[in-house]
């Protein structure tokens, strides 16, 4: 999965510092905003990540109305494979990431969308 070019690719970071360098490394690449996700369990350094690295939010165009609605009443966690998932990945993948997210990491995640 640590191949650019890829429909979808993820790259788990140990900060906000490198997660942000692993953005302008995909844009120098060729990705857009609207390509690059950066999800973290704490949803306020997700913010101020996303921020400083102007990315896209996992939002309704990627849950769709029906998931985005679900993630307000489900766990962090469960909220977090959900957003995983919409974005490409298999469900065993999302667990994956998301466990990796438990111990502090960042999830930076490029996906070309289609034309």
């Amino acid at each position: 999965m640590d191949s650019i070019g890829t429909q979808a690719y993820a790259k788990l970071l140990e900060n906000g510092i490198q997660a942000i360098e692993e953005v302008n490394r995909l844009r120098s690449s060729g990705y857009t905003r609207e390509d690059l996700y950066v999800i973290s369990h704490d949803e306020d350094r997700e913010g101020r990540i996303v921020d400083a690295a102007d990315t896209n939010e996992v939002g309704l165009s990627e849950e769709g109305l029906f998931g985005s609605i679900a993630n307000l009443f489900r766990s962090r966690g469960d909220a977090l494979r959900f957003k995983i998932t919409s974005l490409g990945f298999s469900a065993a993948e999302a667990a994956f990431y998301e466990k990796e997210l438990d111990t502090g990491k960042v999830l930076v995640i490029a996906k070309r969308n289609p034309q």
